[in-house]
Formats: C-alpha cells, sequence, structure tokens
C-alpha cells in the first residue's frame, strides 16, 4: 500500500534481457521497502541507471545520460541518483569520484542492500556496494514486472559466467556462474500463466549450461520441459545460449514440445576458427555448423540469429571473409553486430593488440551488416503464403487499425485487428513482408 511517505523510483535499463529482468528484481525489492516504481522520471525521488560494460559506447551513454540528470538534480536537490548493474561493478568507487552527481553504486549482487544504501543516502553519505556473491541467485524474489504489455515475462534462471572469452567482461562483472533452484523457476512461470501472461524466455548469461545438482539434477533440457508442461498455452523461449553447451538432448527437446518456440540464438562471434580461438570461444567454425546442421535436421523450420563482431585483435580480411561465407552457410533470420571493443582487464587487452583499423572495422561491420539485410530479406519471402500461429502482442507501431506479435520463429509480424485482443492466438497466413516484419492477414 502507497502512503505519502512511499518515495518513487524510477529505473532505466540498458543493455541486455538479462539486465531488464534486473530491474524488474530492483523494483521487487524496493517496493518493499516503502518505495513504489514510476514509469514517470519527473515523478521521481530516485533514479536508478542499470547499466551493461559489455562494450565501450554503451558505458559511454550512461555517461552522457548523467550529465542529463545532473541538470534535472540542480532543478530537484533531492534527487537521488544511483548507478547500479555492469558498469557499477567494473569502475566501482572510480564512478563516485568521477561522476559527482551520483550518490548510489551498487553491482548486480548487491541489490538487496539497496534500501540501506538509500538509508545512507538519505543521512547525507555516497553509498557503495559491488561485492560479487557465488551464491546470490535472487530465486525468492517475484520481479515488479515492468514491460506494459503483461503477455510476455523475463525469468531468470542463472546469473554469472565462467566462460572467460578474452573480449568479455562479464565473469568480472557478474561473478561466478550459477544455477537457481528449478522448483523457484517452475512455481514462478505458472504463477506468470495464472496472472494471463502466454509467453515466459528464461534468461541467463550462457542459459544452456544451466545445471542444479541439489537434492536431484536438472539440467536445461529438464528445466525447459517442465515448464513446457505447465500448459500448452505457454509459450516458452530462452536466450543466450553458448554453441559448446548446444546439445542434441535440448534440440530434441525443443523439437517434442510445440509451445517450446522453434528460435535459437546462436552467438558465433566470427567464422574463422582461428579468431574464435584467440576469443577462447570452446569451439570451432566446424563445431559450430555441426550444430546448426543438428537444429536443422531435428527443427527444419528454426528461427536462427546470432551475434557478430568485427575487427578482432589480428583479423584478416580472410577472417573477415570466412565471417560472411559462414553467415551464408546458416542464414540467419537476424543478428546483433558490432565492432570490436576492447575492455579493460580482458585477456584480449592483457594479451592481444588491437590492431584492426578503425576505418577497417567500420567497413568489414559495414558488410556483415550487409548481408545480413539480405538474409533476413531471403528468409522473410520463404514464408510467403505460408500460415503462423501468432501470439498478440498489441497494435503495430504505424497504426491502430493492425496488430503486431511474434511466431514461433520470433519473427515480428503484422495484421489487421478485426476483433482480436491482446494475448489471444491468431493464425495468420503471410502475404507481404519486408526485411524485418512478415505482414499478412488473419485466417478466421
Amino acid at each position: 500500500m502507497i502512503d505519502n511517505n512511499t518515495k518513487k523510483i524510477y529505473i532505466e535499463t540498458y543493455g541486455c534481457q538479462m539486465n531488464f529482468s534486473d530491474s524488474e528484481i530492483v523494483g521487487s525489492i524496493m517496493t518493499d521497502h516503502n518505495y513504489a516504481t514510476t514509469d514517470k522520471i519527473e515523478l521521481a525521488d530516485i533514479i536508478l541507471i542499470n547499466t551493461c560494460s559489455i562494450r565501450d559506447n554503451a558505458e559511454q551513454r550512461v555517461r552522457k545520460r548523467i550529465t542529463v540528470l545532473a541538470k534535472l538534480k540542480k532543478k530537484q536537490p533531492n534527487l537521488k541518483i544511483g548507478i547500479i548493474g555492469c558498469m557499477a561493478e567494473r569502475l566501482k568507487s572510480q564512478l563516485l569520484e568521477e561522476e559527482k552527481d551520483v550518490d548510489i553504486i551498487a553491482g548486480p549482487d548487491a541489490y538487496r542492500d539497496l534500501p540501506q544504501l538509500m538509508d545512507s543516502v538519505e543521512n547525507g553519505q555516497k553509498a557503495i556496494n559491488v561485492l560479487l556473491s557465488s551464491e546470490e541467485t535472487y530465486g525468492d524474489i517475484r520481479p515488479v514486472r515492468l514491460d506494459p504489455n503483461k503477455i510476455s515475462a523475463f525469468i531468470s534462471i542463472m546469473r554469472g559466467c565462467q566462460n572467460f572469452c578474452s573480449y568479455c567482461v562479464v565473469p568480472f562483472t557478474r561473478g561466478k556462474e550459477r544455477s537457481r533452484n528449478p522448483e523457484t523457476i517452475i512455481n514462478e512461470a505458472r504463477e506468470l500463466f495464472e496472472l494471463g501472461y502466454r509467453e515466459v524466455t528464461l534468461l541467463g548469461q550462457n542459459v544452456n549450461s544451466y545445471n542444479w545438482d541439489e537434492n536431484g539434477q536438472m539440467s536445461f533440457p529438464d528445466l525447459l520441459q517442465k515448464i513446457a508442461e505447465i500448459n500448452p498455452l505457454l509459450r516458452v523461449r530462452f536466450a543466450t545460449s553458448h554453441p559448446k553447451d548446444i546439445s542434441d538432448e535440448l534440440i530434441q527437446t525443443i523439437a517434442k514440445y510445440p509451445n517450446i518456440c522453434n528460435n535459437i540464438h546462436l552467438p558465433v562471434q566470427s567464422g574463422s576458427s582461428r579468431i574464435l580461438k584467440l576469443m577462447n570461444r570452446k569451439y570451432d567454425r566446424e563445431w559450430y555448423l555441426d550444430r546448426i546442421a543438428s537444429i536443422k535436421k531435428h527443427i527444419p523450420d528454426c528461427g536462427l540469429s546470432t551475434d557478430m563482431i568485427s575487427g578482432f585483435c589480428s583479423e584478416t580480411e580472410e577472417d573477415h571473409q570466412q565471417t560472411l561465407s559462414l553467415m551464408e552457410a546458416v542464414g540467419y533470420d537476424y543478428a546483433f553486430m558490432f565492432k570490436y571493443s576492447e575492455r579493460p582487464d580482458t585477456l584480449a587487452a592483457k594479451k592481444f593488440k588491437d590492431d584492426v583499423p578503425e576505418e577497417v572495422k567500420s567497413r568489414r561491420l559495414a558488410e556483415i551488416i550487409d548481408l545480413q539485410r539480405k538474409l533476413s530479406h531471403q528468409s522473410n519471402k520463404k514464408d510467403l503464403g505460408l500460415t503462423f500461429e501468432v501470439l498478440v502482442e498489441g497494435f503495430s507501431k504505424k497504426s491502430e487499425e493492425q496488430l503486431s506479435g511474434r511466431n514461433s520463429q520470433n519473427k515480428m509480424v503484422v495484421f489487421p485487428k478485426m476483433n482480436y485482443k491482446k494475448g489471444d492466438y491468431v493464425q495468420v497466413k503471410i502475404d507481404r513482408c519486408t526485411a524485418a516484419t512478415l505482414i499478412g492477414e488473419a485466417i478466421l
């Protein structure tokens, strides 16, 4: 219950789905301590910025945002600003020294301490907690759901990472890999379905390495199966997978259950085995393509997406061409594509020279983006004339006369609204497409 003493908290989220899930956890923790979340920044007593450190430009965006909020703070002297998440963990007290308008720093494992940190700030002190934990999963916390659609929800099933890819700061900012008690995950998914949610996405830095071995072992395929069996009307997705852990058992589990979405995000990062070795990805080009072949064998209509980095240390033109050829061979539906950004304290920063010129990185990235745009369009053209089950998420961006939602392959579909509403499953026949969207008509 909100009283006159309840303070309003506004949470801005940068980065991945895991960060959005964490923001919902933070919202829950704070509402249990006489705070209330708001989606109106002008009403906020506290603004928390949930940050990402995986690329330098992500951190620079946060720095610029702090500058904007500092001006707001001058107009509202009692406003408090906090930096939470990976950037807080990486830079620690340095942020407090460099950003004078920041009051709170909290790392990803310190969210339970936020109310106490706020008490310190109210008493005129700066506050910081960036201690990493080998046990914290927030498994007992029911997140405040910040996504207004109330149809799809994220469930964090594990935290941390210990793959130590040479370019990545995540093991240093999120700590050791640990899995959440499966009973709490299954119960959360069941509760969401009972509340009217029709899709859950299971999240982890390396979600398919999930493994619970206290009082009975449960692997990721086992967990996926348990959640799919809650109700056939509950769609199940997951992200992000590591290629080294895509087993045939997992692929066959996806194929077995119609409500486990036929979509796998499988970051490859490079098509060159030499570069993959330098990246410490723990697989080579041949292994990756073997996993793709297994997916296509068991789930012929599976949607495939990836992450790609251009211009990693010592990348040659031949390495780059191998990336392009792998993209052609797989035929991705979409991809997240970036230039290599050296991150402090990573193995790559310590051992390798960031020696690919910026203009070469940019040109190679442009070629990757151009190819992916072509592949996405080709993929969508193959769907012309086909009918898909679409879960309605809301109106399309262009018109309230059109509804939009995603099919099992995670492709956005737009169609006339007729008498359908958010949360309905609709059979839609595709008659047009762009590189990003399928367009069709509902089949009555």
